[in-house]
């Protein structure tokens, strides 16, 4: 475990949980599951297989103040700190230089702060073999989760021969990813039992990742360099503000994923959920006899005729004979809308910004 480390990306937006997810409080900073913040507990899932020192975070300035009060026992400078956002691709990258610079032989787990895993247990588990994996096969590692039904919001892993066992976990080798699929597709992959869903969590050697960024994207690896060449200099500040302007904004996929070699999928069910809408989050709470959830620092509820419907408010709610509903208040907004279109809250982020009204945003 010397040269083991997990890297923590904190800096995204999740802006399909509006109104409750905003530019200065997103998803990972919002106790949506349990009662501390979702990034907190991505941190503490990982004891004891971690010790803070061996967890880094990339994030952005916006959120570095909370990020570090959620998890004081982080080191300040394992804290990676982006001028602002360019997706996940770059994102990754320095975070993955600044590592391996204090650690040339560091092999890293990328993982995300804003996921729920109910099997906290069997992840720490995937993890250790997923780095056996990484260190005696020089293998790129992705954990895939085991499709639960046919989504069209996530990418799917294709799984291709077997390629050993380790730790009680099979992986296999990875023929390619593939894009968010149309339902018919969707449903195609669910019933082959060869396809799993992109976690977006992969484990590597520093060596072998940066390896990928010098090969696939040589312009991002330059200026990547050029940064952590500048670590610890009075011109650091300089270099990341003048470097990360040249930097195309790509996503980790895009940037290398899709086109690596040598990569392998550990397909695993660890009660993983990606949060990543309203609909989404209804399915990890618990409900009442009849399917309704609630959330917020009320008890005061009266719902009349009502059934699998979420309320998420600070403040007393009331239903009259509704069903499928999502209701989320917060001080300055409040959205309502059908369960089955929760996807489409993204876009009233994009209407919000189209009409100038950045207040909400």
């Amino acid at each position: 475990m010397n040269h083991y480390y997990a890297m923590i990306m904190a800096g995204g937006g999740g802006t399909r949980l509006w109104p409750k997810s905003r530019q200065n409080t997103p998803k990972q900073l919002l106790p949506l599951v349990e009662d501390d913040s979702m990034f907190k507990i991505s941190v503490e899932r990982l004891a004891p297989l971690f010790s803070p020192e061996r967890i880094y975070v990339v994030t952005g300035e916006l959120y570095l103040d909370a990020l570090r009060k959620d998890a004081p026992a982080i080191p300040a400078e394992n804290f990676i700190v982006e001028p602002y956002g360019k997706d996940s691709g770059p994102a990754a990258a320095l975070g993955m230089a600044f590592i391996q610079k204090r650690d040339p032989e560091a092999v890293i787990a990328i993982l995300t702060a804003d996921h729920h895993i109910s099997e906290k247990d069997k992840f720490r588990d995937v993890l250790a073999a997923a780095y056996d994996i990484a260190i005696t096969e020089g293998l790129i590692v992705t954990l895939g989760i085991s499709p639960s039904f046919p989504s069209t919001a996530f990418g799917y892993i294709k799984r291709g021969s077997h390629l050993g066992e380790k730790g009680n976990f099979n992986y296999y080798h990875s023929e390619g990813f593939k894009e968010k699929p149309s339902p018919h597709i969707a449903l195609q992959y669910l019933r082959s039992s060869r396809y799993s869903w992109n976690s977006g969590m992969f484990i590597w050697t520093a060596q072998r990742a940066l390896q990928e960024f010098a090969a696939q994207q040589p312009q991002m690896h330059a200026m990547i360099q050029a940064i952590t060449d500048a670590i610890g200099t009075d011109h650091y500040a300089a270099t990341l503000k003048t470097a990360w302007e040249k930097i195309e904004r790509l996503s980790l996929d895009y940037a290398v994923m899709e086109r690596a070699q040598d990569m392998c999928v550990i397909p695993i069910d660890i009660g993983w959920s990606d949060v990543g809408s309203w609909a989404a989050l209804f399915e990890i709470l618990e409900t009442d006899s009849v399917g309704n959830t609630f959330k917020g620092n009320t008890q005061e509820r009266v719902n009349i005729d009502t059934q699998q419907t979420m309320v998420y408010s600070d403040r007393l709610v009331v239903t009259i004979g509704v069903r499928d509903i999502i209701v989320i208040d917060t001080p300055d907004a409040l959205l309502i809308c059908h369960r089955d279109r929760t996807q489409e809250v993204k876009d009233v982020v994009k209407a919000l910004h189209n009409q100038s009204l950045d207040e909400y945003l």
